[in-house]
């Protein structure tokens, strides 16, 4: 049982992050948008898909650009020092989905391709050094890491042998159905109102 619950918790807990971690670098692409007068015309956030943000009559591409990461990798850090601050119960979800942001954030724009529809080759087109984009890599993913490090126990993981708390489990899987609903049912009715 306890391989189950461990299994569950960090399969479930990923998932979730690889999701979240999308829709807040989403919100990043569209806060920029709004800030800068630029119009959303489609945010494409699916289980099974890449997120993507389309924005039409973009005047600062550059800073629509650039908030994704930014507003990726602060907002969740914001989220988790708060969490800290009131104290959460499970911080170490925080913690975790935290560094995972700044990871997954840090590693696309260091390392994303040069050119195309990516960030990274907008970046690129509208003047943004390439060594801008691995220095944010250089910043976001040691300290993604750095939250991640001693996590491992909450896990499962090393000493723990399998033991994780039943509750983190609970939450991490409702989290998980939560948001996949939520982006079904959201990609069916923009879908259906095209």
């Amino acid at each position: 049982m306890k391989r189950l619950e461990q299994t569950l918790l960090i399969v479930t807990f990923f998932a979730f992050c690889w999701l979240s971690m999308q829709a807040v670098h989403e919100l990043g692409h569209v806060l920029g948008a709004w800030m800068t007068g630029a119009v959303v015309t489609e945010v494409v956030l699916h289980p099974l898909t890449i997120s993507r943000t389309d924005v039409a009559k973009n005047s600062w591409p550059t800073v629509v650009v650039w908030a994704g990461p930014m507003v990726g990798v602060l907002l969740p850090l914001v989220a988790m020092l708060l969490a800290k601050l009131f104290r959460a119960p499970g911080i170490y979800l925080f913690r975790l989905f935290a560094g995972f942001c700044l990871i997954a954030n840090g590693a696309y724009i260091a390392f994303g391709p040069g050119d195309g529809a990516a960030d990274t080759g907008v970046m690129i087109q509208h003047g943004s050094p390439r060594w801008a984009m691995v220095l944010f890599g250089l910043v976001t993913i040691p300290l993604g890491l750095y939250l991640w490090h001693g996590q491992g126990k909450h896990f499962g993981l090393g000493e723990a042998k399998g033991k994780v708390d039943r509750r983190a489990v609970v939450v991490s899987v409702v989290l998980l159905v939560v948001l996949v609903a939520v982006e079904l049912v959201l990609h069916h009715g923009l879908r259906a109102s095209s």
